[in-house]
This record gives C-alpha cells, sequence and structure tokens, in this order.
C-alpha cells in the first residue's frame, strides 16, 4: 500500500464522512464510479456514446457535478448523496471544486517583476527530494546558510495559500533563488525563495505531490533549465523553469488508477520516474487486480523513453471469479512510492518497494532493488518482508472479502527512499527505514546484505517509518508513525550509528493530556520525512508541530506551532494542519514546509507554505 495511508481509513471509517479526508474521497468515488458509472463510463466494453473514464479525467469538477445535478445526468445520479456527487466529481477531475478558477498565478495578486532564473551553480540549493543523488536529505552548511546555533531565530517571513487545497503534499525545491512547489490543486509554482511573489504557474492534468528536480537543458546560446515531476494521474512533465511553458509530458503508465508519488530523480540526462497506483483502494466490485509498480526513464531533453522495468515481470493474468461475478487477476501491486537513489560509482539505482496485492507475493516486494543505469535490468534484489499480499477491506469485520489475499499480509511497505552513504574507511551502506518499525543498513556491495537492523517503532500498516529518514556523514534519523497506536505509543526520533546501527539516542514527542485515542487530529506520529544540517534534525508531528532537534542529544532547540489561519502573500485563505509525507527543506538561510495533511483519515487538512529565515 501507499505509506501506510488505508488501515487507518478502516479503523476510522465508521467516523469519517467522505469529505472529511481526500484519501477517503479517493477510495470512495472509486467505489461509487463502480457501482453507478462503469456501466456506460468503462470503455470499450461500455456504452460507446458515453465519454470513457480518461475523457472525464480532463473534465473540471465543476462540469461534472453539474451533470450529475441539474444536467444530463441527474436521473443516473438520482440515488447519490450531494457529497457523492462531489467525490465523484472531484475524484475523476483530480481537482478540488473551485481550483481550477483560483489556482493560476494570474488569479493572484502578488506577481513578481520579469527577471532571469539565476544561476543555480552559484545558488544555494535544495534539488528534488533528497537533496542529493543519494538521497541523504542532509544539507552542508555551505548550502543551508543557518547554523545549530541560529536555529531558535527563525521567524516566519512569509505564507502562500494553495487556492481551495487541502493538502500540503508537495515538498517544496529551491534552486536559482526560486521555490519549485507542486499543490493538490493541480498547479506547480514559481515563487521568488525570499518574498513569495509569483513568478508563474502551470497547470497539470492532475495533483502534484512530488518533489520536484531541476536540471539544465541543451541550448548553445544561453544556460536553460527545466523542472521535472509527475502527478497522481501518471503523467511526467518537463517545464521551462523560467517560463512555465510546457517542454514535454509523457504517460508513465496507462493503468488507470497508476500514479507518481516519489519524485523523478535526474542524473546524467536521464529522468527516472517511479510507479505506484491506488489499485489497492477497491472494493469487491471492482476486477481485482492487474496494476505492475516499475521504473521509467526518460531522455530528459526529448521525452523518449529510454526503459521501463516491471517490478513484477508478468502480466496479469485470470485467476477466477468472485461472488458478485467479478473477474480476478493476478499477480499484482508491489509499486514504487519513493524517490530512486543514484549510485554513479555502481552504475545503479536503488528503490524501496511496496506489498504486492495478490498472493503469491514475488520476490521483488517489500525489497531493495538495484537497477542498472542503462538499461533498468535488476542487479540485486533484498527482500526483507517475503508473503506480503495486502489490500484494504480486508479485516474481520469487512463485509466482503472477494478479493482479499490468502493468506492477508502486515502491509509492510518500503515507502521511503534508501539512503547511500560512504563511511570513513571506504565502505558504502544503504540505510531505510520500513513500516514494520524497523530501520536496516544494508551493504551495496554484497547484494544488499543485512549489516543491521535495528527497531524504532512496534510497526503497523500506518507505522513505523513512513516518508523517511535522513542522514549526515556518522548518523542515520529515523521518526517513527505509529499513529494507530494512539497518542501514548505514537511518534519517536532515533538517532542510529551508520557503521553498525547502534543507537546514539531516541526521544519522543510530548503527549497531550487531553488527547484521547481515536481522536487522530491531535496524536504527534512523527510520519513526515525528517531533513539534517549540521548539529540539526528538523521533523515534524501530525499534530503540526515542526521541532529542530540537537543532532548530538535529541535536545529541542526549535519548535513552530503551523495550525492556525495565515495571512498570505498570493491574499489566498490559507491554514495549518497536519505535518506528513514530505519533511522541510533548507538552503540560503532559510526552511520552507508545508503544513497541512488531509490525503489519508489520520490528519488535519491544510493548504499553506510556509517560509522561515533568521532575520
Amino acid at each position: 500500500m501507499t505509506p501506510g495511508q488505508h488501515s487507518v481509513w478502516l479503523l476510522l471509517c465508521a467516523m469519517l464522512t467522505p469529505a472529511s479526508s481526500a484519501r477517503a474521497q479517493s477510495s470512495e468515488g472509486i467505489r461509487l464510479f463502480e457501482q453507478y458509472c462503469v456501466g456506460c463510463h468503462g470503455g470499450p466494453t461500455a456504452d460507446n456514446r458515453a465519454p470513457d473514464r480518461e475523457s472525464l479525467k480532463q473534465r473540471t469538477p465543476e462540469a461534472i457535478l453539474n451533470a450529475l445535478t441539474t444536467g444530463s445526468m441527474a436521473i443516473n445520479a438520482k440515488e447519490l448523496t450531494a457529497q457523492q456527487k462531489r467525490v465523484l466529481a472531484e475524484q475523476f477531475t483530480g481537482h478540488p471544486l473551485g481550483a481550477v478558477q483560483a489556482g493560476p498565478a494570474s488569479a493572484m495578486k502578488n506577481h513578481c517583476e520579469s527577471k532571469p532564473l539565476g544561476d543555480p551553480r552559484k545558488m544555494p540549493m535544495w534539488n528534488g527530494w533528497g537533496a542529493d543523488l543519494g538521497n541523504s536529505r542532509f544539507q552542508p552548511a555551505s548550502s543551508a546558510g543557518i547554523t545549530a546555533d541560529q536555529v531558535p531565530k527563525l521567524k516566519l517571513r512569509w505564507a502562500f495559500g494553495f487556492p481551495n487545497g487541502r493538502s500540503g503534499y508537495g515538498q517544496p525545491t529551491i534552486v536559482g533563488g526560486r521555490v519549485f512547489v507542486g499543490s493538490d490543486i493541480g498547479f506547480v509554482y514559481s515563487l521568488d525563495a525570499t518574498s513569495g511573489c509569483v513568478y508563474w504557474s502551470y497547470q497539470t492534468k492532475a495533483g502534484v505531490r512530488t518533489a520536484i528536480s531541476v536540471g539544465p537543458l541543451e541550448d548553445s546560446r544561453r544556460a536553460r533549465y527545466a523542472v521535472y515531476f509527475g502527478d497522481v494521474r501518471a503523467n511526467v512533465y518537463a517545464i521551462d523553469a523560467e517560463t512555465g511553458a510546457l517542454l514535454w509530458t509523457k504517460r508513465a503508465d496507462s493503468h488507470l488508477l497508476a500514479g507518481i508519488t516519489g519524485a523523478p530523480t535526474l542524473e546524467g540526462g536521464r529522468l527516472y520516474v517511479p510507479v505506484s497506483s491506488l489499485e489497492e483502494d477497491t472494493g469487491h466490485k471492482y476486477e481485482c487486480c492487474t496494476f505492475r509498480g516499475s521504473v521509467v526513464a526518460y531522455d530528459a531533453i526529448t521525452g523518449r523513453q529510454l526503459w521501463k522495468r516491471y517490478t513484477i515481470s508478468a502480466e496479469a493474468k485470470r485467476t477466477g471469479k468472485n461472488s458478485v461475478g467479478k473477474q480476478l487477476w493476478g499477480p499484482a501491486g508491489v509499486g514504487v512510492w519513493c524517490s530512486p537513489t543514484i549510485d554513479v560509482k555502481r552504475h545503479v539505482l536503488y528503490i524501496g518497494t511496496g506489498n504486492a496485492y495478490t498472493q503469491p507475493a514475488g520476490e521483488n516486494s517489500d525489497a531493495v532493488l538495484a537497477l542498472d543505469l542503462k538499461t533498468g535490468r535488476p542487479t540485486w534484489v533484498r527482500q526483507i518482508t517475503p508473503n506480503d499480499a495486502w489490500i484494504l477491506g480486508c479485516g474481520p469485520k469487512d463485509p466482503d472479502h472477494d478479493n482479499c489475499p490468502d493468506p492477508l499480509g502486515p502491509d509492510f511497505d518500503f515507502s521511503n527512499s534508501p539512503i547511500l552513504r560512504e563511511l570513513p574507511d571506504g565502505r558504502a551502506v544503504l540505510s531505510i527505514g520500513q513500516k514494520s518499525g524497523v530501520a536496516y543498513g544494508l551493504d551495496p556491495d554484497h547484494q544488499g546484505a543485512v549489516l543491521w537492523q535495528h527497531r524504532v517503532g512496534k510497526g503497523t500498516p500506518v507505522g513505523g517509518v513512513e516518508w523517511g529518514g535522513a542522514a549526515d556523514n556518522e548518523v542515520a534519523y529515523f521518526p517513527n508513525s505509529d499513529i494507530s497506536l494512539g497518542p501514548a505509543e505514537a511518534g519517536g526520533l532515533f538517532a542510529l550509528k551508520l557503521t553498525n546501527g547502534e543507537e546514539v539516542w531516541h526521544t519522543r514527542p510530548p503527549v497531550s493530556p487531553d488527547c484521547k485515542f481515536g481522536d487522530w487530529t491531535c496524536v504527534a506520529a512523527q510520519s513526515a520525512a525528517v531533513t539534517v544540517i549540521p548539529g540539526v534534525v528538523f521533523s515534524g508531528t501530525t499534530d503540526g508541530i515542526m521541532r529542530a532537534y540537537a543532532t548530538t542529544d535529541g535536545r529541542v532547540l526549535w519548535e513552530y506551532n503551523t495550525v492556525r489561519e495565515y495571512t498570505t502573500v498570493n491574499g489566498v485563505p490559507a491554514k495549518g494542519g497536519a505535518i506528513n509525507g514530505p519533511g522541510p527543506t533548507v538552503a540560503g538561510g532559510m526552511l520552507f514546509m508545508n503544513s497541512g495533511y488531509g490525503y489519508i483519515g489520520n490528519g488535519l487538512p491544510g493548504n499553506v507554505l510556509l517560509a522561515f529565515g533568521i532575520n
């Protein structure tokens, strides 16, 4: 599954309405479509006079809602509630209502004066998911521009609101004096890092939750750069970094429920794109399951596909029918939720993989894979949890188990990027955390052999290490979620020696005495990725607080509660909420982070990008 998201939905389904979470809406929208719409809009085998799913995705949510409410589909939709109609409209367009009109830069009041993009080679930057090819999430002092002594002086400089957004789940990239950030409303923005004024926006086909990678374009006249990213419909984009003009776009996977969560990684003129999916969210009226996870390599300049490597080698085949006559398929699953890690020295990339959706689960599920950079061929695989096949709706109290794997696995994805670090003695280590609650050190020179392991949490489908750790030259830092275990056990940050996994220190966030089990808005789980600068590790919590910890002993140096309303530079009403998914980014004396995460059923929604400085 996606980084620990779905079992919380199961635990809370009796408490949640579709409006309470975009993640729950996504599951609800799929089920509603299968129940009410697939007969006419399901594709070639349906009514060929009706638009198919792909056509519906290109329409605005307002157009679909009007058709369901007062238009041509009103009679067909008479059994749907007003909220269900809204869910369908937003699910199949990838945009919340109102976003298409309010999202463009032209609709905002804070336009920047036109000026060229700064030279990225001469300016501090945080590029892509992990700041470097090894995805260390470590920013050296020369680029950070903030020392440990200065961190307690951090103050809010500006706030930018995403119109009608519910989840700040796109990690900001800082390159050439600009902030490039995607949004759940389906727009990517270029902002001035100092002031937050907006240079341009680009409207995508769906929400963008990936970090953005920036790289040079071939141009004999002057230096030009492109920004690269993916959306939740599996579309890949290359945009001119200075102007916001589209250079090329491709579809990484044609599966209806395929998406891109991990940031594309750029190296050597190639763009490496991971592909995941929402297929495990479907109910028993869906023909489960046919998706296969993959990594796709593109020529960064032209967009030409160079290779595609599936995590499951065989295409799905028919395996039988369920009790309502729906065709069942397999094998399926093993999505790639993380940003690929590049090892130039060994000519490979590393990925962590998710669970299978059907039994038997192959050797590539819940594993770390090494793929040849040139061809995509696997060079080794290290599976940590075998036989992990899991989909939503298979709990003991769920009424329909037709599509459920048997036996049902624990849902222990590797949803975060492997961190590649060179040790002082010349050896290398890949450190990575798992939703099982265990962090690992693997040997890239010996087929990923386990060098060490250390438990940092109890682990559940929404527990353990979700979005990832960080590492300086000596220590790896891993946050723990365990949100479903309640306020008394959720959260925690661990510092482990890279050489042997020995614990240096660990600490837990404060527990509110008023926070009760089941009230997920106040649980301080540390699900979001963490970020390190010399002497400081930053880690946010699902109750909306960002903290800076001393790397020596875990002392809290600074904290900021993001859960409030903000006056924004672009005039958009905005509020903070849960901190989950991406971590903060640091460059040029400033810290940037999103607040608000309504993508799953265990977080406070929000729609704000925050920028902090030391004066």
